[in-house]
């Protein structure tokens, strides 16, 4: 189910980034007659893409009637992780209407994580939470050739190289699928539901077991020329230092992740260092990142070290962002931002201290509201434009 013509998948697109408004907004935004206007919602209505949403605001005369767009659409939202799985189903506001996460591990294949994936959409549907299904979008934790919709050499998902996520989905469940990358669906969400709603130009920075960056640049993400854009995680930050997953050394990802602050919790407390950590690690092979959380939050100097020396690593290379791309705003998002304010104050020390001040005069930044949502509610919004606009999602 599509638009049947450019007008009607113009008037999505506003109803999609303006809300709810009355014909004569649209009639002015797209410039169509009343007349017009009036057949082509009509339609729309008809074929189940708007809705009736009350009454506009009284201004002295009669007060205008709203459309929005449909609360009876139905979109998945499949976020992959290196260690989770998130699924989620939003209706056409992009409001989650279901939504459950669970561990993965992405090293075991394709055809374990995307199977995993389908069993639990149809679980969904079981629960009835999926009357209809318009489309799926889906997110996974590496480069992503986003015209072919495979994954492209990732690092950290072996046997995924070229593997054809985007088919298989579109196969398996029989409705349009896109896939992307998973920090720019998350920079997707906070666009449409997130911090992001209030600036059209932003950094969303992820930190899991490694780190990314989606750009949003006029409402719409920068992917580069091959969809690699943002790919921070791999900047070098010091000649020498821990090989990273990539097969090189001095990377940010390396010296700053869950995955390195995994390894280097993990060395404090075999080496007694830090008793603190030492007593997490009892019984127990690794420690996590949020074991750093506890053991910073329980006073554990040397785990506070951790994160304000990866903190301001990675302040650095956002400052070397900010001189260039110049956002309104950075958004922080990703497991790893669970350590909370100890680490926001250390990127804002670092990236304020390296940027030029005309580009932090205002310069938010802030930590995701969505949390664990914003890559599925990103996911949706992916499919549900592309599907709404009859053509390439943004």
């Amino acid at each position: 189910m599509q638009p049947e013509n450019a007008h009607q998948a113009r008037l999505l697109t506003s109803l999609r980034f303006g809300g709810a408004q009355a014909a004569a907004e649209l009639a002015a935004q797209v410039s169509l007659s009343r007349s017009k206007i009036g057949q082509e919602l009509a339609r729309l209505q008809e074929l189940g893409f708007v809705e009736r949403a009350g009454k506009a605001a009284s201004r002295g005369g009669r007060r205008s009637g709203l459309v929005q767009l449909s609360r009876r659409l139905r979109f998945v939202g499949i976020d992959i992780g290196a260690t989770s799985l998130d699924v989620g189903v939003t209706d056409g506001l992009l409001d989650l209407v279901a939504h459950t996460s669970e561990g993965i591990e992405i090293k075991d294949g394709p055809d374990a994580v995307l199977g995993r994936a389908v069993d639990v959409v149809e679980e969904m549907r079981v629960a009835g939470h999926l009357p209809g299904l318009h489309g799926v979008g889906v997110g996974v934790p590496g480069p992503v050739s986003f015209r072919d919709g495979f994954t492209v050499s990732p690092p950290i998902m072996p046997g995924w190289d070229r593997y054809p996520v985007r088919e298989y989905f579109a196969q398996r469940l029989g409705v349009p699928a896109l896939v992307d990358n998973d920090v720019n669906l998350m920079a997707l969400g906070e666009m449409y539901r997130g911090l992001g709603r209030s600036v059209p130009d932003f950094l969303f920075v992820k930190i899991g077991t490694g780190i990314g960056c989606g750009i949003i640049t006029g409402n719409r993400v920068l992917r580069g020329s091959n969809g690699s854009a943002g790919d921070i995680g791999h900047i070098a930050v010091h000649d020498t230092g821990p090989v990273c997953g990539c097969g090189r050394t001095g990377c940010l990802e390396a010296w700053f992740s869950g995955a390195s602050l995994s390894r280097d919790a993990t060395a404090l407390a075999r080496s007694g260092e830090s008793p603190e950590l030492r007593e997490l690690l009892a019984g127990r092979d690794v420690l996590t990142a949020h074991d750093v959380g506890t053991a910073m939050r329980h006073g554990d100097p040397l785990a506070l070290g951790l994160v304000r020396e990866g903190a301001r690593r990675l302040g650095t290379v956002l400052a070397g962002l900010v001189n260039f791309a110049n956002p309104a705003m950075i958004v922080v998002g990703g497991g790893v931002a669970g350590l909370g304010h100890p680490l926001l104050a250390e990127v804002r020390s670092e990236l304020y201290r390296r940027s030029t001040p005309l580009a932090t005069s205002s310069l938010p930044i802030a930590l995701s509201e969505l949390g664990g949502t914003a890559g599925v509610v990103g996911a949706a919004g992916l499919i549900s434009d592309h599907v709404l606009g009859g053509a390439a999602a943004p």
